[in-house]
């Protein structure tokens, strides 16, 4: 085992160093960075109309059903043979244009947000390490330093959870869309079962469902936006935090205790 101690000691000196590099030289361009991004496209639009997109779901032609069978509608017809006609579920269509398109100015808003996401939760996770290396043994007094140290871990643990919690807010965005998507796309009259409980393109003349999509997309482009935000507020906060208290988060304790009491 005696022969994995350098190299440990090796791995904590590589994350101070990238951990001090980090808050100094590189939360500084984050921050920059973020700030250009915020004015210019995709993420900032002056007309959220360009936020918009076309579902290419058609309003199909009414068609009349007449049933001529005499039989309640959910009811189980008797085949010639005796047996009963065993497919149940509800009637859907399919769409004549293929696949409904996503959105696209959305998607690219993602696209360029996922990787500043996992970013940051790296970042946070090299903090926390270098920090929780910096901290020293437990004793009676002159803890005021660790005091100062756990407190910033505790915000960097704080940063690193939030962060995490953006992909949820994404994927429940795709989730729901779909949900809205599938109520409102019908097209030809090709038709096919499925369970009931599957909540199928069903609803294309109810203009509402249509206008739901749109406020989705609407929202989910502002809470884009807040996200990078918050990710850019998360960067200037550490940074803020961590410089101003550089001196007692490297140096938790005075060498001399004496001194410390004064």
């Amino acid at each position: 085992m005696a022969e994995f101690l350098p190299q440990v000691e090796s791995y904590k000196g590589t994350v101070k160093e990238m951990a001090e590099e980090l808050v100094k030289k590189k939360f500084p361009e984050r921050i920059i960075h973020f700030n250009k991004l915020l004015e210019e496209s995709p993420f900032l639009c002056e007309n959220l109309e360009t936020v918009h997109s076309d579902l290419k779901i058609p309003v199909p032609e009414p068609i009349v059903v007449n049933n001529h069978d005499g039989d309640p509608p959910g009811k189980k017809r008797k085949m010639p043979d005796g047996a009963e006609d065993a497919v149940t579920g509800a009637k859907v269509f399919v769409l004549p244009s293929g696949s409904v398109p996503i959105n696209s100015h959305i998607t690219q808003m993602v696209d360029t947000i996922k990787p500043l996401i996992c970013q940051l939760v790296e970042e946070a996770n090299l903090l926390k390490m270098w920090i929780s290396f910096l901290i020293p043994k437990i004793e009676d007094g002159n803890n005021f330093g660790v005091s100062i140290q756990e407190e910033t871990l505790g915000e960097i643990r704080t940063v690193e959870s939030e962060a995490a919690s953006f992909f949820d807010q994404i994927s429940r965005y795709y989730m729901t869309r779909a949900k809205l998507v599938s109520k409102v796309g019908l097209g030809s009259d090709t038709k096919i079962t499925v369970p009931t409980y599957f909540f199928v393109a069903k609803y294309p003349h109810i203009d509402d469902y249509r206008r739901t999509v749109v406020e989705l997309d609407e929202k989910e482009y502002l809470s884009l936006r807040i996200t990078l935000s918050e990710i850019r507020n998360h960067y200037a906060t550490l940074h803020d935090m961590i410089t101003k208290n550089m001196e007692k988060i490297k140096k938790p304790r005075s060498t001399n205790s004496i001194e410390a009491m004064y």
